[in-house]
């Protein structure tokens, strides 16, 4: 009765949810709230440090970062850093756990408890207040999906795809050339380089070593911006072309989960690209310069551009009709995204810094840390800029975390490394474009 109920009341351009999607539906939903809420109290945040900064009033800064983190021993301005920092990460990561739970992904439930502990333990430890909201959220949706633990599996989407990805010999033949291309490369680059390391001391070589880690890396870059759109922008288009995409609607396979599947299968060869040339990476340990701290940061860059992009391609995967218009236009979004938008907001910025300059007038300190932290998204919106600024934090200041940067007037502002902001922004935008994938998905084609 309830099906039939739920059909009848279904808008005729969408697919009739089940029970169990209903369930898994409202449970998402609540933490998509979540997720909304700990987004608004990190801008909440930086409105109150913006006011602050202008009015010139500490003890706003001084009230608000003991409501909102009341253990921090720190200054205030790093006490709102970090939470801000902390609600965005919530933010980011509830919304994965969100598609996830819409996927019935197996890893799912797991990822709830650990995020929920988590946020227990920073409530417990430093008196972060807003963990509050997750903890709620994740807490309602816990005990609604635990009415239907059963509904998590592994994705059988993902399983037939990658079964038949990695039993042909293109998927061999493709990791050989990518490997091949990396080892020439690295070769090419150590030859050219090879003379400076023979004659000088190990410093010179440690500079060889971070030389041949960062063209390896921007290598890797390079190929995933144009590896894993092509990879997912034919993965739905592709059954269209095929006839079998109507065979798939009439199955009792979850939209979600379809849509997951094909993502996850795509990423997951991906991901296996990577750790192949981890050993390419580790030669630069040979001759020192890099930490194994750089290694990890290089990998989480890495696998995040993949994730995100391999998202931008199946998302117009699902909006076009045919693989070519999908791949173009993932491919333009993606250069507009990641070179486009960065390139011209640091233009902008160079033009506002040049005519104070030029007309022998100096920057207010509220404008010029609105301007650096501009700089610091628009570094984050770039995965090149962000590993090349974050190798270089790394390696002057010794800083993964936290750090100041002095203004003109001798204050100084609590900034972040790239890295963070990056996954961050990357993580939650795939989230966004899986939601609307999901959505575009549930549309029958009348």
């Amino acid at each position: 009765m309830q099906d039939t109920t739920t059909l009848a009341t279904a808008p005729q351009n969408e697919e009739a949810l089940s029970p169990r999607e209903q369930r898994l539906e409202r449970a998402a939903n609540i933490l998509r709230w979540g997720a909304l809420i700990s987004g608004g109290v990190a801008a909440l945040v930086v409105l109150v440090a913006l006011l602050a900064a202008i009015f010139d009033s500490r003890a706003l800064l001084d009230t608000v970062s003991r409501l909102l983190l009341a253990r921090s021993t720190g200054a205030p301005d790093v006490a709102l850093a970090t939470v801000a920092l902390l609600s965005l990460v919530n933010a980011s990561l509830l919304l994965v756990i969100m598609v996830a739970v819409l996927a019935r992904e197996l890893w799912a439930l797991p990822a709830l408890v650990a995020l929920t502990v988590g946020n227990g333990a920073a409530l417990a430890l430093t008196g972060y207040t807003p963990a509050l909201v997750p903890v709620a959220a994740m807490i309602i949706a816990g005990v609604i999906l635990s009415r239907d633990p059963r509904a998590f599996r592994l994705n059988p989407v993902m399983l037939k795809e990658l079964r038949g990805r990695m039993r042909g010999m293109r998927a061999f033949v493709v990791m050989s050339v990518y490997l091949g291309l990396m080892s020439g490369f690295t070769t090419l680059l150590y030859l050219v380089y090879s003379s400076a390391a023979r004659a000088s001391s190990s410093a010179a070589a440690g500079e060889i070593g971070r030389i041949l880690f960062i063209g390896i890396v921007g290598i890797e870059l390079l190929l995933i911006v144009f590896i894993a759109p092509a990879f997912t922008a034919g993965a739905i288009t592709g059954e269209r072309e095929r006839q079998t995409y109507d065979l798939l609607k009439t199955t009792l396979l979850a939209s979600p989960s379809f849509v997951i599947g094909k993502l996850e299968s795509a990423l997951g060869y991906i991901l296996l690209l990577l750790l192949a040339a981890i050993p390419l990476q580790s030669i630069a340990f040979l001759f020192g310069g890099v930490s194994e701290t750089e290694l990890v940061l290089s990998f989480v860059i890495l696998a995040v551009a993949a994730i995100t992009l391999g998202t931008v391609g199946i998302y117009f995967s699902a909006v076009m009709q045919r693989t070519l218009s999908a791949s173009v236009r993932a491919y333009t979004v993606t250069l507009i995204a990641t070179f486009g938008i960065p390139l011209a907001g640091g233009v902008i910025i160079s033009v506002i810094q040049g005519a104070f300059s030029g007309s022998g007038n100096v920057l207010p300190p509220v404008i010029e840390a609105a301007l650096a932290y501009v700089q610091l998204l628009l570094t984050s919106m770039n995965p090149v800029a962000t590993a090349l600024t974050t190798q270089e934090l790394l390696v002057t200041r010794q800083v993964i975390g936290f750090w100041n940067q002095t203004l003109s007037n001798g204050s100084t502002i609590p900034m972040i490394s790239p890295w963070i902001t990056y996954t961050i922004l990357y993580l939650t935008a795939s989230a966004v474009l899986i939601v609307l994938t999901i959505r575009r998905t549930r549309h029958t084609e009348i």
